[in-house]
């Protein structure tokens, strides 16, 4: 049965800029979606966490922060460094505490990450990062090959990592398509999994390998997450754009 809502948390109890965004947003998607959320107790009432949802479609975040706010919490992206820079959207990016993320070596990154699981713990907030860093190449849009930061970040952190799929934007809003308003409060379903057990990676938390391995478990658990509310089964192995002469960030052209 769908659980929709939960006791209000302390995050959301207090006043922030998130209020008047949620009193503009959450009515104006609910008219496009019905919004139906499955596993609402996995997603923690306090403290920091990690939330990595599949994504493909571009109304993706949307749907992603319309639920975390209807369980109770903010919901904070990860955003590129370079928008922090532009006028007016800068300033709202750090008013809602978005997370900026620098393309830089790997050893800066390695800190970065570090500094930032570090002020995540610190302040009790949670970030919802996107593990795939763009839409999905795979052409039934299940969940492809993933990059490595959501769970750098929740093991540097030692903080939860929570997978989340969901179906049904597609319909509102196809991969590269136009926004399509009708039928309005077209259906869907949002599945929150159990946070990860990273428990037997932490020991060499640093390695290449083990962060890849990491991944790819954290991509296994969407696609089955998202079998789930399919109703078919997942492929097998996760699309790796590399093998099918795709970039792996920006636009996918046909």
């Amino acid at each position: 049965m769908a659980s929709s809502a939960r006791r209000s948390s302390p995050e959301k109890r207090r006043p922030s800029v998130f209020w008047p965004l949620a009193a503009i947003i959450v009515p104006i998607v609910s008219l496009v979606a019905k919004i139906e959320i499955e596993g609402a107790e996995n997603l923690p009432e306090e403290g920091a966490y990690v939330v990595a949802p599949t994504h493909s479609t571009e109304f993706d975040p949307l749907i992603v922060a319309v639920a975390v706010w209807r369980l109770g919490r903010a919901p904070r992206f990860m955003a590129k460094a370079s928008l922090f820079k532009v006028p007016v959207l800068g300033a709202a990016l750090r008013a809602t505490g978005m997370v900026p993320v620098a393309r830089s070596s790997s050893a800066a990154a390695a800190k970065e990450t570090i500094e930032l699981s570090e002020h995540l713990v610190q302040a009790g907030r949670g970030v919802i990062v996107y593990p795939e860093g763009t839409l999905t190449r795979d052409p039934d849009l299940w969940p492809m090959r993933g990059k490595t930061g959501a769970v750098r970040l929740a093991l540097a952190g030692d903080i939860p990592l929570v997978p989340m799929a969901h179906w049904g934007a597609e319909a509102i809003m196809p991969r590269y398509g136009k926004l399509s308003l009708w039928p309005l409060r077209r259906r869907v379903r949002v599945l929150i999994g159990e946070p990860l057990d990273l428990s037997q990676y932490r020991r060499e938390q640093g390695q290449p390998a083990m962060l890849v391995s990491a991944t790819g478990k954290l991509m296994d658990e969407l696609a089955a997450l998202l079998s789930v509310l399919r109703g078919v089964p997942a492929p097998a192995e996760r699309w790796n754009p590399s093998e099918h002469g795709q970039k792996e960030t920006g636009r996918l052209e046909p």
